[in-house]
């Protein structure tokens, strides 16, 4: 029988999608669901909606929640925050990387440290330079890399990848999609979303 299996739709400017990150291995493990993650970009699917950056800066009160609940959460997880005098960050290097890093097997890896250093360390990932040393921690050949992610075919894999987010109806991250079409939202769904999927 199939092991039960989640897409975990992530964008690396998204505050919750890096607790989600810190939080999916340990609970999929426990649950005996296979993860795929899958980066992709938000900027486009707010555009859509009329929407010319996040609506934590659209609506005020929205961004002062947002940030309260995440010192909340981080704190209770043991999870490092500092807030970003950039918000959102720029994505596109980010997603592009991880793409290459999902057919080598540092995925993962990669995307932890990613928001580790935005969220954590308050680094700008839509410098190339921080993505080359999250790299170069890796172990990685950062300027291959980088060139590989910047490849046409690379750029257009993305955009194939936002594309499909949006075709499945997602409208924000973290998302999680089970075998059978079933979307939840939010980290705070991860838990339902895994049960789910175990049905």
């Amino acid at each position: 029988m199939a092991r039960p299996a989640l897409d975990f739709w992530l964008e690396y400017a998204s505050t919750y999608s890096y607790i989600a990150a810190e939080r999916i291995g340990a609970l999929a493990r426990d649950a005996g669901v296979t993860v795929r993650w899958r980066p992709f970009l938000l900027g486009p699917i707010f555009q859509a909606q009329g929407w010319n950056t996040s609506p934590f800066n659209i609506y005020p009160g929205k961004g002062r929640y947002m940030w309260r609940d995440m010192e909340r959460i981080c704190q209770s997880l043991g999870l490092p925050l500092k807030r970003l005098e950039l918000f959102p960050q720029n994505s596109i290097l980010a997603a592009r990387v991880a793409l290459i890093g999902f057919g080598e097997g540092w995925d993962e890896e990669f995307s932890r440290a990613v928001y580790r250093a935005e969220f954590g360390e308050a680094r700008n990932i839509g410098d190339a330079t921080v993505i080359a040393g999250i790299l170069e921690g890796l172990k990685r050949d950062a300027k291959d890399v980088i060139e590989r992610a910047q490849a046409a075919d690379n750029k257009a894999r993305l955009r194939s990848e936002t594309e499909e987010a949006q075709r499945l109806g997602i409208f924000g991250a973290p998302s999680f999609i089970t075998s059978d079409g079933e979307l939840f939202w939010g980290n705070d769904r991860l838990e339902a979303a895994l049960a789910w999927a175990k049905r």
